[in-house]
């Protein structure tokens, strides 16, 4: 069966005026969705996440185009779609969460209108069926008297209410997949656990697929089925989550996973050395090697293709297929 979501050596750059420098935010990526999956999108800031997941709804700020390969989703090019097709795909087929409600709510319309526009655009509902509808939505994401709330404003509810509401709207046109760019990080750590589970829940009965990016790898481990690890525009890791945790294969995995608390622990907390590259000046080579405690020579000389780690599991390293130490030493004894 053909997968809900086929993103093929994507290629999307940011040209300054003029066209004298050209950043290259996403330089070749690869990955599939298949219908009610979730797959993580992480990295450190700058690495192509949020533009990965704006080539998908052809949502791209100015200076920025997508200048090769291919987004077929649901046996449609979006490519190749003018944007007024798009409209057409964007709140019915494919909807995003952002990082702050405020960006997506109007604070001049109340929370029903914002809630049933795409239902009303979308799905032509319109009167009672629209108003039950709202309710429904409301009701799914755990929204407390729904029919009280629907006449508020965003100013009158809290950042985990106003996080639910801009939930609830990706819902409403019946999308088939939702993005979700990093939309806990203005949320507490009891009201976060509580979205995550909103969202798991309306994915269970939905049947929905899941683009989830965020920097908190524990987010992944409760959330996503597969990872793809992100650095200077590329996917340097790509497989399901329970192999990357248990056997990173990319140092730069390795390094996200050093770096995250460990409940209990005594020991300093590990910080990845350095700063990413500037993506337009990126070192030759593996882009990670000035900052990789394991860089061999040519590391600094050869981008390193990807590589079979196993079954839907590839990563971006030379060091792939070579002996550890612990067998090296072995293999001497």
């Amino acid at each position: 069966m053909a997968p809900l979501l086929d993103i093929r050596d994507l290629h999307t750059h940011y040209t300054s005026f003029g066209g004298s420098r050209v950043v290259k935010a996403v330089d070749g990526i690869s990955f599939c969705l298949n219908e009610g999956e979730t797959i993580g999108l992480v990295g450190e800031s700058g690495c192509g996440k949020t533009t990965t997941c704006l080539s998908i709804v052809g949502l791209l700020p100015a200076g920025a185009r997508i200048v090769g390969g291919s987004i077929e989703f649901d046996g449609e090019e979006l490519t190749t779609k003018r944007s007024p097709d798009l409209r057409q795909v964007r709140g019915r087929k494919i909807a995003m969460i952002l990082q702050d409600p405020m960006a997506s709510l109007n604070p001049l319309f109340s929370i029903f209108w914002q809630v049933a526009e795409p239902a009303y655009f979308h799905r032509g509902l319109r009167g009672r069926p629209l108003r039950q509808r709202v309710s429904e939505l409301l009701r799914s994401v755990r929204i407390p008297s729904p029919a009280v709330r629907m006449r508020e404003y965003p100013h009158q509810m809290s950042g985990g209410m106003r996080q639910r509401v801009v939930g609830a709207i990706a819902m409403a046109g019946g999308p088939k997949l939702i993005i979700a760019d990093e939309p806990t990080t203005n949320l507490d750590v009891t009201i976060q656990a509580q979205y995550l589970d909103v969202l798991k829940e309306i994915q269970q009965q939905s049947g929905v697929a899941l683009i989830f990016v965020t920097h908190n790898l524990g987010i992944v481990a409760k959330m996503c089925d597969r990872m793809a690890v992100m650095y200077a525009g590329k996917i340097v890791e790509y497989g399901a989550v329970r192999d990357l945790f248990r056997a990173p294969q990319h140092p730069y995995t390795r390094a996200l996973l050093g770096a995250m608390p460990k409940l209990g622990s005594k020991q300093p907390l590990y910080a990845i050395p350095g700063q990413p590259p500037n993506l337009a000046q990126l070192p030759g080579g593996c882009a990670f090697h000035p900052r990789c405690r394991e860089a061999m020579p040519q590391c600094r000389l050869h981008e390193p293709a990807e590589r079979r780690a196993g079954v839907d599991w590839s990563a971006r390293c030379w060091l792939l297929g070579q002996p550890s130490e612990e067998q090296h030493a072995r293999a001497l004894a």
